[in-house]
């Protein structure tokens, strides 16, 4: 049995519900036993990039530089889980490459909705024609080929939304989890949980979501 930590690279369009989850998933897990540490791209590009430019070069550097972070935890035993849009399929990869236990997971989200909430104005910034470097608009989005979770956050809570993920590592085993875990999961009492076609969840309670 390895030592290692397992990374969870949570990715998605910009305002996608990234942080929210994440922050989903660590209280779920922690309710568990199981302790994560969050490296979140916004938190992480003040500290690295505090004047950003959103060039290819400095994304392609400054993903990697999370990459070996979230690396270098995990080869010391500590789980972590990445909130980072990392736009193009090579960024991700990379870190897949590097770390033993690593789960991609695609937070979906229509761009519609997504410009919707815009909680940092990006979007709006990009329809003024005043940033051509927004993922999904200015700058190219490449959804994961085969992630290993996927989650459509124009439906779900982040609650359930990390429910869901969870399930589908577990299932994988990806993270520790036993069967009574999946069992549980699948058919705990969730009067909130939407139904096929039960139309879209309200947000208004929802106070971050991530770029």
């Amino acid at each position: 049995m390895t030592n290692r930590g397992f990374v969870l690279w949570l990715t998605g369009l910009p305002a996608a519900g990234k942080t929210s989850l994440a922050y989903a998933l660590q209280e779920k897990l922690d309710e568990e036993g199981i302790k994560t540490v969050i490296i979140d791209s916004d938190d992480f590009r003040e500290i690295l990039t505090p004047h950003p430019t959103y060039t290819e070069a400095e994304r392609r550097w400054f993903y990697g530089a999370l990459a070996r972070l979230a690396a270098w935890l995990a080869q010391n035993g500590i789980n972590v889980i990445v909130a980072a849009t990392a736009n193009l399929h090579i960024y991700r990869d990379r870190a897949r490459a590097q770390i033993e236990r690593f789960a991609e997971v695609y937070v979906k989200c229509p761009l519609p909705l997504c410009r919707e909430r815009d909680p940092k104005g990006i979007y709006t910034l990009a329809d003024a024609n005043q940033s051509d470097t927004v993922p999904g608009i200015g700058a190219p989005y490449e959804p994961p080929f085969m992630p290993e979770a996927e989650v459509d956050m124009s439906r779900l809570l982040p609650t359930e939304a990390a429910d869901s993920v969870l399930i589908q590592l577990r299932l994988q085993k990806i993270i520790p989890g036993t069967e009574q875990h999946i069992f549980a999961d699948r058919l705990g009492d969730r009067p909130n949980h939407p139904s096929v076609g039960q139309g879209e969840v309200s947000y208004d309670n929802v106070t971050r979501f991530d770029a």
